[in-house]
């Protein structure tokens, strides 16, 4: 774990080094920042709710930067083959960079609790509420970290892991938006398998036990895939 650990720092580290990252953070807040408060005044209604309603596609466009250079990049300049002369596992490269890419996505979420604080001095926010739903945030941004990761050990163009990681973590965020196109009898499971709906649950404050699995199995099913995608290489 300690050798995770020293990965997630460095990964952690060079975030901030790119200034892709600091492109992202800001067009993050300036997007989320523009569509929150256009409606906020509308509505007059002292909550976070239509900010959250925002994050499982937003994140779908986002997380997915986050995550594109982190093994596509090491693989097409080779300093991936350098990484495994190290004394590391497998398991350690891939939960430091998943580690990584979480925090800085918690990270690019941290001025946005100036909203709330703005929020709770304009009305009567609940908390608990919100806290759930950065709680949300979290854990939506760990599933779509883990298939980001996946879709960058496929390649070595950034660009191709970013637009696949896109269209799996866009197809998650909006499928239950389409349930007219599914026949009936399996309604039941595209509900299931669309992260906006578990993510709107403990977005209300509601935390149930289906949503947690069902986003630590999505994190759980990419990381494993990296595992054996990296493995073969």
């Amino acid at each position: 774990m300690r050798q995770a650990l020293l990965i997630f720092s460095k990964e952690f580290k060079d975030y901030f080094v790119s200034p892709i990252a600091y492109i992202v953070i800001a067009v993050f807040l300036i997007v989320t920042g523009w569509l929150f408060f256009s409606t906020f005044f509308i509505f007059d209604q002292a909550d976070m709710r239509r900010f959250f309603n925002l994050l499982p596609f937003i994140f779908a466009l986002v997380v997915p930067i986050i995550t594109m250079r982190l093994f596509s990049e090491e693989i097409n300049v080779g300093s991936y083959e350098l990484l495994l002369t190290l004394p590391v596992t497998f398991r350690d490269i891939i939960i430091g960079k998943f580690l990584a890419a979480v925090a800085f996505a918690g990270a690019i979420l941290v001025p946005t609790l100036s909203y709330a604080i703005f929020i709770s001095a304009v009305g009567d926010l609940d908390w608990g509420a919100t806290l759930g739903g950065y709680l949300g945030a979290i854990l939506l941004a760990g599933a779509y970290a883990a298939i980001g990761l996946f879709a960058s050990s496929l390649t070595r163009n950034q660009i191709i892991a970013c637009i696949v990681a896109m269209v799996i973590c866009v197809t998650l965020a909006i499928i239950d938006q389409m349930l007219f196109f599914f026949p009936q009898t399996i309604l039941d499971v595209i509900t299931f398998i669309s992260a906006s709906a578990h993510f709107n649950n403990i977005a209300k404050g509601i935390v149930d036990s289906r949503d947690l699995l069902y986003f630590l199995s999505v994190a759980f099913l990419g990381l494993y895939a990296t595992h054996l995608s990296m493995e073969e290489k």
